[in-house]
């Protein structure tokens, strides 16, 4: 007998994308100035640099990759969920997008896993179950241990 997955949607639309494949990371749906080329997120109508300002701006795609400038440890269940990993805690990081953006998001794994500037990737995890659909939150763990 098959194995019927529920379908995958976002916490909040808008902010990244949940692959039809639950193999491939999500993306982040980003804004690029295409006057100066400064990248934001989450996305915005004009560039935020003082001296562009333009309302010449694209929403693109950014690969879940970055590397991890801060974090810090809650150990208290992570608000909303009943997935039973998120329980003990969580993790929290401000991670550093190639193309600029500094985002912040939970970890994936123990405090022990975790250094300022290693490389993580971004992965979906099911925070809830709502009426027949996952409800999914992106999540970083370091790429040595990716799934």
């Amino acid at each position: 007998m098959a194995e019927t997955t529920r379908p995958r949607v976002p916490i909040k639309a808008g902010f990244f994308t949940v692959p039809d494949n639950a193999n491939d990371p999500p993306q982040f749906i980003c804004t690029r100035c295409n006057s100066c080329g400064e990248h934001y997120f989450p996305t915005r109508a004009i560039c935020a640099k003082a001296d562009c300002l333009s309302e010449n701006v694209s929403e693109v795609p950014l690969d879940g990759r970055g590397t991890l400038y801060s974090y810090t440890f809650v150990h208290f269940p992570l608000f909303g969920s009943m997935n039973i990993e998120h329980m003990d805690g969580y993790g929290v990081g401000q991670i550093d997008l190639p193309e600029g953006p500094r985002i912040q998001a939970p970890l994936a794994g123990k405090q022990a896993d975790f250094k300022i500037g290693q490389p993580l990737v971004a992965e979906l995890d099911t925070l809830r179950e709502d009426g027949g659909r996952d409800i999914v939150i992106v999540r970083f763990r370091p790429v040595e241990v990716a799934r």
